[in-house]
């Protein structure tokens, strides 16, 4: 592991307080690191896959003899080092051609892995017509097939890839941000059969005017293409799975008393209010309230009233 020394300037604390916990963390860096096996094809499909999660992305171009599933310390240092928490191992030989092993740490410790096997058809960004679209925008994600609900495996391979492109959570919306989309599609698993290919496709969004309110979009398809085999996988254990769940006190909601939330989203609220004696309540003090003013019958014989009555003749008298 990383020593831990003390800052001896102002630029090294700086960089120690990056890498400290936050209430809101920062954009997860993408770490691609080369293998010892890699080729040509390896590399320039991680170059494309590279571009797609720029800027924030470190890419190693010296070979490391590293082998994930057997010995995963030395991208641990490799994810302490360089603060980041997605790493993308790179490899080729004759059982598993083009493998790409994705990663996420938790706490610079291996948290989930899965090989992904780029199949030969795959085709790059350069073999596309020119398109692209502005670096650091939040990508539109689609996910064709229902075992991406229903299988781990895929649930998995969900999971990845929305952690690794979603960049800067933000609340702000803006229309003109939405420039590219990535379609992932697998079909349905059978019994007895591989497990079926993952999809991967990259489009750019373009509107035009339809003589309506809402514009016609269409997709054009701007690549890398890629096809890929799922290989091995290794899933977080519960102890870790259920540390890196926790949330902070300070971002939890604060709940309210007496309010409650229906199914429908409408706020409920409940008051609650003490016993009230109508006797002594306070009324607008109107002429007409007047006990003099009362229509009564001839068999009233409230005494109050009558020496009220009284009263009003012997005044009017003087």
């Amino acid at each position: 592991m990383i020593r831990t020394v003390k800052p001896k300037n102002a630029r090294s604390k700086r960089a120690l307080q990056a890498k400290e916990s936050k209430l809101k963390e920062n954009v997860k860096t993408a770490l691609f690191v080369t293998g010892a096996t890699a080729n040509k094809a390896c590399h320039d499909i991680t170059v494309d896959l590279a571009a797609l999660k720029k800027p924030d992305i470190q890419r190693f171009n010296k070979k490391n003899e590293i082998l994930p599933f057997e010995d995963a310390s030395s991208l641990e240092f490799f994810s302490e080092k360089n603060d980041a928490s997605l790493l993308v191992f790179s490899s080729n030989n004759k059982k598993r051609k083009n493998n790409l092993t994705w990663i996420r740490t938790f706490g610079y410790k291996i948290y989930d892995m899965i090989e992904l096997q780029v199949l030969d058809d795959f085709k790059l960004l350069q073999d596309f017509k020119k398109g692209s679209f502005s670096v650091g925008l939040k990508p539109m994600f689609t996910f064709n097939g229902a075992v991406f609900d229903s299988h781990p495996v895929y649930q998995h391979v969900r999971s990845l890839f929305l952690d690794f492109f979603r960049g800067e959570v933000t609340d702000l919306q803006d229309v003109a941000g939405l420039q590219h989309i990535i379609s992932i599609t697998a079909d349905d698993v059978e019994e007895g059969q591989p497990l079926p290919l993952v999809q991967f496709r990259v489009y750019t969004l373009k509107t035009y005017k339809s003589g309506q309110k809402v514009p016609r979009v269409e997709l054009n398809e701007i690549g890398p293409r890629l096809d890929f085999a799922v290989g091995r996988h290794q899933s977080p254990s519960p102890e870790m799975f259920k540390e890196s769940m926790k949330k902070a006190r300070q971002l939890e909601a604060k709940s309210k008393k007496n309010v409650e939330t229906d199914l429908v989203g409408d706020k409920i609220g409940r008051v609650h209010v003490g016993k009230q004696d109508l006797n002594q309540l306070q009324t607008r003090k109107m002429k007409g309230l007047k006990k003099r003013f009362d229509q009564v019958g001839e068999d009233f014989d409230d005494l109050e009233y009558e020496g009220e009555e009284e009263h009003v003749a012997k005044k009017a008298k003087k």
